[in-house]
């Protein structure tokens, strides 16, 4: 399988204007608080039977993505960097995806829209012209962590920009502990599917109140079938943040069981297939 989802992070090698990177992580998150570095996560990848990861930003700062690529240079076992530009102004951004984009294995962008203070983001003049360079260039956009906040604007952003392939991260964040709060996800998240530029990650699932095991996450996987079929859906094990939930191989297991009930084909598209279009994904050379 392709983990489609998967973070690095360095608290200690950079500051940029005197602000500490990954200024949403701090000693609340326990151990996560720490940094999470390239030869850990391939201990982690080849210990579950990985063969290739997507990184994606935790940050907003261009240093993040290019460490990110950094690391895509050393290790051919990243198959693609999902990164970070500006995209409130579309003079950087254009900028910044073409140096990025200089490296084949840039495959996306996001912004991490749960932590910015602009409930209209997506919908802002100048991101959307930014969006649309992406698309041009042939870049995913990750969405993370959309509900509640900004799942309805991820479905406008599918409908109005249908160039763009929009990818939910986490299932758009599903609110399983909260039944009262379930329709207005499932509404939206059924909305987004609809839209035939839009996938979604089986991801990020270690829901605030609820269990995590396969009978507790069933209810939101045969939604996900459902409403994106196997084609448009992908895994993804969220590490290291998956962790204060349960262990990488245990958060892979449980998607795994999941996913076992479909048909050999049903699952390579998950497993591998959907992730391998949407990110243009290729086997790399060792480096």
């Amino acid at each position: 399988m392709i983990d489609s989802h998967l973070h690095l992070w360095t608290l200690d090698t950079f500051v940029t204007g005197g602000v500490r990177p990954y200024s949403w992580l701090g000693p609340q998150h326990g151990a996560l608080f720490r940094s999470y570095g390239e030869d850990e996560a391939h201990e982690s990848l080849v210990a579950a039977g990985v063969r290739g990861t997507v990184l994606v930003q935790a940050d907003d700062t261009e240093a993040d993505t290019e460490a990110m690529l950094a690391v895509a240079a050393r290790n051919s076992w990243v198959l693609g960097v999902v990164g970070w530009v500006r995209l409130e102004s579309p003079t950087e951004a254009a900028e910044q995806l073409a140096r990025f984009g200089a490296q084949p294995v840039f495959k996306g962008v996001r912004h991490l829209i749960h932590e910015d203070p602009r409930a209209d983001f997506l919908h802002l003049p100048a991101v959307r012209e930014s969006l649309a360079m992406v698309a041009g260039r042939g870049l995913a956009f990750d969405v993370p962590d959309a509900f509640p906040r900004h799942l309805g604007s991820a479905v406008r952003l599918a409908r109005e920009m249908p160039q763009l392939t929009v990818v939910l991260d986490h299932l758009g964040k599903p609110p399983l502990a909260d039944p009262g709060a379930m329709d207005p996800w499932r509404a939206d998240f059924r909305s987004l599917g609809r839209q035939p530029n839009a996938v979604a990650k089986l991801s990020g699932l270690h829901l605030p109140g609820v269990e995590y095991s396969a009978d507790r996450l069933r209810p939101l996987f045969e939604s996900a079938l459902e409403t994106f079929g196997p084609e448009r859906l992908m895994i993804g094990g969220d590490w290291p943040v998956s962790t204060l939930g349960a262990p990488y191989g245990r958060t892979l297991d449980v998607l795994l069981e999941l996913v076992s009930t479909l048909s050999p084909a049903e699952q390579d598209a998950v497993l591998e297939g959907t992730a391998i279009r949407t990110y243009g994904l290729a086997p790399r050379a060792g480096t």
